[in-house]
Parts: structure tokens; C-alpha cells; sequence
């Protein structure tokens, strides 16, 4: 049994959720990037009043480690490290960019044999990775520059459905019939799924050594 507190402020929208056995319980979202500081402490309040709990319920701390914003990332981090250093439980991490596949697996079944989440990363260029419908790695995160030979090799042998904040700029420039593009919401429910696998094996990151995942050494604005 795992009642864990989910955050994620790594994109335009930030989030957080509280689950049980990764199903969502009570969710809550902020949808201007700029306040994700303001807004998270007193909404980790008001999320935790609205279900009923206190914090020393919580049994972990999840947290989306990035990419993404550069700011966001670190607001997420340096919280859900705090509260877990404070209420002496587990802190666990993952990948935005699968954190975001999660979200997409019901729309890709039966459609495509690939997921491609991307998060812009400014002009050209998009932080993205591959994964099968079972979530495995196929193309760790990496911030990529597309143009036209973009994901060649994969669309030449596989169906890839491409979404994210990221994807629009890439729609635009890509005619093969093997790439699919879908509007598909991520929140910190999904986090919350993977959350709670990891819960079970106790796949937790270590509070101290534990660091931001920004595959860029600079970014702040998505979008721009």
C-alpha cells in the first residue's frame, strides 16, 4: 500500500497529485508556468486538506526530475527533497519525457508500435526519447535539432506517434505516413503510476545526491 505525493513542474503546466497504489486520489494543476514556485507549497497544502490526509500519511515523495524548464525542474526537486528530508520517507524520481508516455500508451495501442514525447527546447531543437508500449527505452532523452532526416531510421521500420509541447514544429516539417501526432495530456497522475512501481521494487533516489536531469545546461522558457 503506497500514499505517495506526486509533483511535476517540469513543463508549461505544472501539477501534482496524491495517490494510492498509483491511483490518482486528488489532483490539482497550474497552468502559468511563471507561478509554479508560488503556487506549489500552499497547493501541497490545499491537496492534502482536500483528500483528508495529513503529511505524515505520506509513505514517498515523487518527482518529475526533468528535462524541461530549467526553473521548474528545480522548484519540483528542491520541494519534494525537502519534504522528504523532513519527513524522513523516500524520494523518487523519473523522466519527464516518460512520465509523458505514460500518458499517451492508451492512444498509441493498436495505432503505432513507438511513443515519441518531445518538450521544447527553442528554435529547432526538443528534448525527446523513444519508447516501446511498454515503456521501455528505445532512444534515451536526448535534445535533438530536427530537420528533415530527423528520426529517419526508426519511421523507415516503425509507426511513431510524436507528441508534446515540442511536436507542433515537427508536424510541420514531416510528411511520412509512418509518423502519427496526437494532443495528449500529461499531469502528475501519470507520474503517479510510475511512482508507485517503483514504490514496490523500493527503487528510491538517494535526497542528497539526488540531481536535476537537465540535458541542457540552460533552459527556462519552453516555448521560446
Amino acid at each position: 500500500m503506497s500514499l505517495i505525493l506526486n509533483i511535476d513542474t517540469a513543463t508549461g503546466t505544472g501539477s501534482i497529485c496524491l495517490s494510492r497504489n498509483g491511483q490518482s486520489i486528488c489532483l490539482l494543476q497550474n497552468e502559468n508556468q511563471k507561478d509554479h514556485a508560488s503556487w506549489l507549497q500552499a497547493a501541497i497544502v490545499k491537496l492534502l486538506s482536500d483528500s483528508g490526509y495529513g503529511m505524515k500519511d505520506l509513505q514517498a515523495v515523487a518527482v518529475t526530475a526533468g528535462p524541461g524548464s530549467y526553473t521548474g525542474i528545480r522548484v519540483g526537486m528542491a520541494s519534494a527533497k525537502g519534504l522528504c528530508f523532513a519527513l524522513k520517507i523516500p524520494l523518487i524520481t523519473e523522466n519527464t519525457l516518460k512520465v509523458m508516455a505514460q500518458a499517451a500508451q492508451k492512444t498509441a495501442r493498436g495505432l503505432v508500435s513507438l511513443i515519441c514525447p518531445m518538450i521544447d527546447a527553442r528554435r529547432m531543437e526538443v528534448f525527446a526519447a523513444l519508447y516501446n508500449l511498454d515503456l521501455e527505452e528505445i532512444m534515451p532523452p536526448e535534445a535533438i535539432i530536427l530537420d528533415a532526416n530527423s528520426f529517419e531510421d526508426n519511421l523507415g521500420q516503425h509507426k511513431i506517434l510524436f507528441f508534446g509541447p515540442g511536436s507542433k514544429k515537427w508536424q510541420q516539417g514531416i510528411t511520412t505516413y509512418n509518423a502519427f501526432f496526437a494532443d495528449v495530456p500529461f499531469s502528475a497522475e501519470n507520474l503517479g503510476k510510475l511512482a508507485d512501481q517503483k514504490f514496490d521494487i523500493h527503487q528510491f533516489t538517494d535526497i542528497i545526491y539526488s540531481e536535476p536531469y537537465y540535458l541542457k545546461s540552460f533552459f527556462t522558457n519552453i516555448g521560446k
